[in-house]
């Protein structure tokens, strides 16, 4: 098993743009977002146990997960979320692990918005990079792109861990304030950095 980097930072800090970069350097990418889309998607894995749990409401008529509705509940109800945390969850690190190992990439970036919330990846996340950017931007961005108002935004935010206790668990950090050159100026320094890591 070669070196496995776990990737994280808040919603809207460009987690995606970043492994995207390091994708085309030749890294390993696996994205537990991507994975958990798979098993959410219409007869996805998880959709059996998910509409046993949670009822025909919250699957939509082609057989995936109704986001929308799910989203509401998970937000308002606490039980739910652990209750849906419980059915995805190992699913996702069973296939996340899987893909890790029979990756032949130098090395591999792991994807992982809650990486330091669960530390279900600590024992196999050999160094933390830690994307981060000014919240204005965070919500600007996740507004943008997900079709949320602010206040949706900021309790996203709020549910997620302060961003002075995930910088302080971070081995690297990427700040994406800038433009696109800056962000693969800063990707390629980590890409060689790993690279040398990874021989050694």
């Amino acid at each position: 098993m070669g070196l496995c980097v776990g990737l994280t930072g808040g919603i809207g800090s460009g987690k995606t743009s970043v492994s995207r970069l390091f994708a085309e350097l030749g890294a390993g990418v696996v994205d537990t977002d991507e994975i958990s889309h798979e098993l959410t998607a219409p007869d996805g894995a998880a959709m059996a146990a998910i509409r046993l749990a949670f009822g025909d409401q919250f699957v939509t008529a082609d057989g995936a997960l109704n986001r929308a509705a799910m989203r509401a509940l998970i937000f308002a109800d606490s039980t739910a979320k652990a209750q849906l945390e419980a059915i995805l969850h190992p699913m996702i690190q069973a296939r996340a692990l899987m893909a890790i190992a029979q990756s032949s990439a130098p090395y591999t970036v792991l994807v992982v918005p809650l990486l330091l919330e669960t530390g279900n990846y600590q024992g196999r996340a050999k160094r933390v990079l830690v994307v981060d950017c000014d919240e204005r931007l965070q919500i600007a961005r996740t507004m943008q792109r997900a079709a949320l108002t602010e206040e949706q935004v900021r309790a996203i935010m709020a549910s997620q861990l302060p961003r002075k206790v995930r910088l302080a668990g971070a081995d690297d950090i990427i700040v994406n304030n800038g433009g696109l050159d800056d962000l693969c100026q800063q990707v390629q320094t980590l890409h060689q950095a790993y690279l040398a890591l990874a021989k050694s």
